[in-house]
């Protein structure tokens, strides 16, 4: 790590008490999924919903599937939050003394979804019309009591939950309002100017014996969906199920698998084209293989070809089998891109 006065700004360790994500460049993230199961609770159950003489109550949250993450990339927060809910109801109609037991199912409490376009599908055990009439009253009043609720969720996760994940810089006082503040420059004018594009590869003194692969697989999307998959970072947190890190454009760095993978961005054409300089962080130091992948349009689904060149001859089955175990099988699994698979 560089001091200040010496290598690149965004590398530099400050005096700070927590001593770590100095300038908030680093990926950090923070696990939401318990304090989300306890919030949705709170939020939900012993929730009530009272009209025309009807009178229901969430009594209990019989299943609650999904996870919730906060990740702050150079001072930026992204959200990802997926949730599959079922509630169980009881209520009555007037004064009867008969009552009635249901569920309200919500299954895709996300990120990618509007507030308004979260579906809350009730239903009830009896089939008589007192029931009915009860059912009706949560499916319309109640869904929207129960979607106010969720917002609520949302709009806490956002802010009291995230409070503190952007930290202040040595010379910012830490507090709640922290994050507004600017940071304090620094003169950066003795330092030397820092290309986003990679260094040309030094002469290491060794020969590197190279292998090139072709592949094509088959996905059951429009070129854009799958062109967005691999270069959109929360889509690529998703499907790698770990951080990331990414610039997409030209220049930009990108780090996959906690650091396994890492390299550059030579050409991004949306929605057909990606160039890219690849490499495992175990090859020989500023050795990079050359990625190019190609997405054409076939109506029904799109072809992908892969062609990389200069990948070391001892790692080329390691290469060749990690691009279908951790990149296009994931893929397909996570966003239902499945299809037919084949070789060049």
């Amino acid at each position: 790590m560089a001091k200040w006065g010496e290598g690149d700004p965004r590398w530099i360790v400050e005096e700070r008490a927590d001593a770590t994500n100095v300038n908030n460049w680093h990926w950090t993230e923070k696990n939401a999924t318990p304090w989300s199961k306890k919030r949705l609770e709170e939020l939900l159950v012993g929730l009530k919903i009272e009209e025309d003489g009807v009178k229901c109550e969430i009594k209990d949250i019989a299943k609650i599937e999904g996870e919730a993450t906060i990740n702050n990339r150079k001072k930026k927060l992204i959200f990802f939050y997926e949730w599959e809910l079922e509630l169980e109801w009881k209520g009555s109609l007037g004064d009867s003394k008969t009552s009635f037991t249901g569920k309200a199912e919500i299954p895709n409490l996300s990120e990618e979804n509007d507030i308004e376009d979260i579906d809350v599908n009730v239903s009830v055990k009896s089939s008589s019309d007192e029931a009915h009439t009860v059912k009706e009253v949560i499916r319309k009043k109640g869904s929207d009591i129960i979607r106010e609720r969720l917002g609520q969720y949302i709009k806490d996760l956002k802010t009291e939950f995230s409070q503190n994940l952007i930290l202040p810089s040595k010379d910012q006082k830490k507090s709640p309002t922290a994050i507004e503040k600017k940071p304090v420059k620094k003169d950066l004018s003795t330092l030397p100017v820092v290309s986003k594009a990679a260094p040309k590869e030094q002469k290491i003194g060794v020969k590197i014996n190279t292998l090139t692969y072709k592949y094509q697989e088959d996905f059951l999307c429009p070129p854009d969906e799958l062109y967005t998959t691999l270069t959109d970072v929360v889509r690529v947190q998703a499907w790698t199920h770990s951080p990331a890190e990414m610039e997409t454009e030209k220049g930009g760095p990108f780090v996959l698998f906690n650091g396994m993978v890492e390299g550059i961005f030579d050409e991004l054409s949306s929605p057909n084209k990606i160039v890219m300089r690849w490499r495992f962080k175990s090859w020989p130091p500023a050795h990079y293989s050359v990625v190019t992948i190609q997405l054409i349009d076939k109506q029904d689904h799109t072809v992908m070809r892969l062609t990389q060149t200069g990948i070391p001859d001892s790692d080329f089955d390691r290469t060749k089998a990690g691009w279908r175990q951790y990149y296009w099988v994931p893929i397909k699994d996570t966003f239902g891109f499945g299809a037919r698979v084949g070789s060049l």
